[in-house]
């Protein structure tokens, strides 16, 4: 797929998605390049603020298979990727696929899963496919875990592993809608349909092919080295305990590249990655805890390191 048919296809899959969410083009973009890098995205928010609709309006615009899981204390790690059931007229172990095999799994308030379930998604992030005693099985491609997440302060929430959040492309947070979408919202309940009456406008091999052209968009060396000191920077910062990770920076790139393309560019702009590396970083830095008790946040901490760093100017296309 040529660049320009992949950022055509993206733009019916924004134009779908609007049409039954209202006043979030912005969260819409930042799940598009998600999808079109091929990352798996953490939405932390209020109950009630839409996160479910969203996702299941991706799904549905792109046909994919969804599943659903709601995250609690009780979930074990096999109710999310299958587990083996003897049969007796076989005489044999069969496997029963579990939740995870779908092209776009939303885990609903993932924090509420204990640690051990909630490692059950690590395998599956990375490498694509689940381990179920003794024998790999392969999810489906594309692949793309949303999980929604409870402020850590709500009751009954466990803190991510660290492994985990690093395997998250982006965190994005959707918040309450504006006003004029609200009041549009109580009083036209028609204007807004379910994301169960979507049709879809792609399939899972059109955003297979999204995902290639997006590999494609070129990343000029002045920007991959401006992009590798931003990472370097993080680490340097005195407020930071644990700054980016390498991975950090291959899904840094990835996304500038996928935020490129849906700016109907097929090369990335210093700008691309100044506008991805909030949500792709923000939560792959842990800050020492004097920094916190001075009000440092990891959002002030990189908006320090990219007013550090300089931008390049002279860019080869």
């Amino acid at each position: 797929m040529e660049q320009q048919q992949a950022i055509h296809l993206l733009d019916l899959i924004r134009r779908n998605m609007e049409s039954c969410i209202f006043g979030k083009k912005d969260e819409i973009t930042w799940m598009l390049a998600a999808l079109a890098a091929g990352g798996h995205v953490l939405i932390e928010d209020v109950p009630g603020t839409g996160k479910t609709q969203m996702v299941k309006a991706l799904a549905r615009s792109i046909g994919g298979a969804f599943h659903r899981i709601q995250c609690n204390p009780d979930l074990l790690p096999t109710d999310i990727t299958g587990v083996s059931i003897y049969h007796p007229k076989q005489e044999q172990f069969v496997f029963r696929p579990g939740p995870i095999m779908a092209n776009v799994l939303l885990a609903d308030e993932i924090n509420r899963a204990t640690t051990k379930t909630q490692s059950a998604l690590l395998e599956a992030m990375e490498e694509r496919h689940v381990s179920v005693d003794g024998v790999t099985y392969p999810l489906p491609r594309p692949f793309v875990l949303f999980a929604t997440q409870n402020p850590i302060e709500f009751d009954g929430t466990y803190s991510l592993p660290e492994a985990q959040l690093d395997r998250f492309l982006m965190k994005i947070s959707l918040g309450y809608p504006d006003e004029a979408s609200e009041k549009r919202l109580i009083t036209e309940p028609g204007a807004s349909r379910s994301a169960d009456a979507l049709t879809p406008v792609a399939s899972v091999e059109d955003i297979l092919d999204v995902q290639k052209a997006t590999e494609a968009v070129h990343l000029e060396s002045s920007v991959a080295d401006y992009l590798i000191a931003l990472i370097r920077g993080t680490r340097k910062h005195p407020a930071v305990l644990l700054g980016a990770s390498p991975r950090a920076g291959i899904a840094l790139a990835s996304c500038a590249k996928a935020f490129a393309l849906l700016g109907r560019r097929a090369f990335v702009l210093p700008d691309d990655v100044k506008a991805v590396a909030p949500h792709v970083l923000s939560h792959r830095l842990y800050l020492r805890s004097e920094a916190r008790m001075q009000g440092a946040t990891t959002a002030s901490v990189l908006q320090e390191v990219l007013r550090q760093i300089p931008v390049p100017v002279g860019m080869e296309r």
